[in-house]
Parts: C-alpha cells; sequence; structure tokens
C-alpha cells in the first residue's frame, strides 16, 4: 500500500500557533516503525493548471506570488510563506497520487491532506487548496473515474468541498460533522448529516451507516476520497463529537466495508486532528493506517 508525506515541507509558524504541525512527522515515523508493508513515497507538487481544476487562476497566483491580503491570510489560519505555498501543493499532490495509487491498487493514503475549508477564490481554517475537489476533477478529466465520492467524516463541514462541487452530478460530497462547530455559516453539500455536541460512538455509527446506504443507494461511485479526521475523538480540543478510539476504528471499517463490497477503490486523506494530547491524534491516525493497510492486504489477496 502506498502513502504520501510532504511533512518535510515545514510551516514557520509563531510560537503558540495551535496548528499541530508536528503531528505529520510523527505520524510518517510511527508508520515507517510500525505498518509493515507500507510504501511512503514524497508527494508530488500540484501544477497550477492542475490547481485550477477547482480553484481560480487568480487566487493560484495570488497565493504563488505572496500578494493575499492580510484579511485573507487571517481566514486561513496561516502567515504567507514559500513554504505554506509548497506544502499546499505537496498536499493536494499527495491526494492526486493517492487516488492514482488507489484506482490501481485499491487503497492508498495521504499522511495529510482533507484541506476541505478551501474555496475556489480563497482558502480558509487552515486549508489553502481543496485538495479533495481537485484530485476528485483530475481524475476525471484523466478518465481513471467519472464518479467520485467524496466521504468527509472531519468534525467540521467540508464548506469549500460542498461549494466547490455544487451542482456538479459526477461527484457526491458526504458530510458528517458538528452541528454546533466551524464553520458556522455551512454550505450544503449533496448529503449533510449535522450530529449535536456529545454525539458518542453508538449515535454517531448508525448516523454513518444511514448516510452511507443513502449515498449508495442515489450514486454509484467509481472511487472514494475519504477524509479521515481524527478531530471526532474525544480528546481532542475543537472536536466536541466524543468518539472513542474504538469507535473511530469502528467508523474507518464501516467506510472501508461499504466501499470494498462494492469493489471501490478508497483515497484517504488524513484531515484534521486537534488533540489536547498530540499523541492522541498520531494514534487515530495511525489507526486509520493500519486499518486502510489491513485492507489492502485482503483486496491484494482476492
Amino acid at each position: 500500500m502506498k502513502a504520501f508525506y510532504s511533512d518535510h515541507y515545514v510551516l514557520p509558524l509563531p510560537a503558540g500557533h495551535r496548528f499541530p504541525m508536528q503531528k505529520y512527522r510523527l505520524l510518517r515515523d510511527a508508520v515507517r516503525e510500525t505498518v509493515p508493508g507500507v510504501e511512503l513515497q514524497e508527494a508530488p507538487a500540484a501544477t497550477d493548471g492542475v490547481l485550477a481544476l477547482a480553484h481560480h487562476p487568480d487566487y493560484i497566483d495570488r497565493v504563488s506570488r505572496g500578494t493575499l491580503s492580510d484579511s485573507e491570510q487571517k481566514a486561513i489560519g496561516f502567515p504567507w510563506t514559500p513554504q505554506m505555498v509548497e506544502r499546499s501543493r505537496r498536499s493536494a499532490g499527495a491526494t492526486i497520487a493517492a487516488c492514482r495509487a488507489a484506482l490501481s491498487e485499491a487503497v492508498a493514503l495521504n499522511l495529510a491532506g482533507g484541506t476541505h475549508h478551501a474555496h475556489a477564490e480563497h482558502g480558509e481554517g487552515f486549508c489553502v487548496f481543496n485538495d479533495a475537489a481537485v484530485a476528485a476533477r483530475l481524475m476525471q478529466a484523466e478518465r481513471r473515474a467519472r464518479h467520485v465520492a467524496i466521504v468527509d467524516l472531519d468534525v467540521h463541514q467540508g464548506n469549500g468541498t460542498a461549494s466547490i462541487l455544487a451542482n456538479d452530478e459526477s461527484v457526491f460530497t458526504l458530510s458528517l460533522h458538528g452541528e454546533r462547530n466551524y464553520p458556522f455559516r455551512k454550505a450544503c453539500s449533496d448529503l449533510d448529516v449535522a450530529l449535536a455536541d456529545g454525539t458518542g460512538d453508538e449515535a454517531y455509527l448508525a448516523a454513518l451507516h444511514a448516510a452511507l446506504q443513502n449515498m449508495l443507494d442515489r450514486f454509484q461511485p467509481q472511487l472514494f476520497i475519504y477524509l479521515a479526521g481524527a478531530d471526532a475523538h474525544e480528546g481532542d480540543r475543537l472536536g466536541r463529537l466524543k468518539l472513542s478510539m474504538a469507535g473511530l476504528a469502528a467508523r474507518d471499517r464501516m467506510v472501508f466495508d461499504s466501499a470494498r463490497g462494492r469493489g471501490i477503490p478508497v483515497a484517504v486523506a488524513m484531515a484534521g486532528g486537534y488533540g489536547k494530547n498530540i499523541q492522541d491524534t498520531v494514534a487515530a491516525h495511525l489507526q486509520t493506517v493500519r486499518i486502510a493497510s489491513d485492507y489492502a492486504s485482503v483486496s491484494a489477496a482476492t
């Protein structure tokens, strides 16, 4: 199973910044040390032309040249630096590479990504370019998959993804998220499931099962892009949904089971994770990688 990384492109964030940049390096180290059979590859950078499948050329240009306004940088949550640009390109490139690998090998991962708050003409919420929207459009342009489902299980609604892909019947956007959580002005996905603060394992898994069935009754995807956010965990500072580690594992297996039962490849992006203890976030992401590896092994055997 292939996993693509970009953690060596580190953003020089100010002291006390709440984005857990170090989780990506910790995750790659843990995968290398504890998950046999994973082929780690450096992520390629997405070009301007590829990014333009989901983003306005003027926005791409202003990001690249460092001419974003102060308010635009504040909305993103990162100060502009060349490293921000390169990392954002690599994060999108990693999801593209994971999609290509999954379509030939059943399962593949981006060890970062899930930048679902980026809109066509602006970024927000620590998201510069929308990797899932870009990758879905490119898989279609390359004639690898005509119909793509984006299964977004980050605790925050994928408002940028929903906005970019609104009225696009070839891509289905599914989002399970905290009803009262960021973003406070939601977009309209093809299927939104808003959950109350404190939702635990049992109610969450029931809602996910119904949502996946609903989606697959309405849409026949040839690829899942799965945003496996760790921020639904009970130890997350920003999540509030209170899933246990076992609940997160059951969530991941449910997504993979629904895909495998229909022969649908799965490209995984890690999405959010802001644990009070960063090791909890890394452990949740690592658990997703291990479960993905198990499904990749089963797929290879069959």
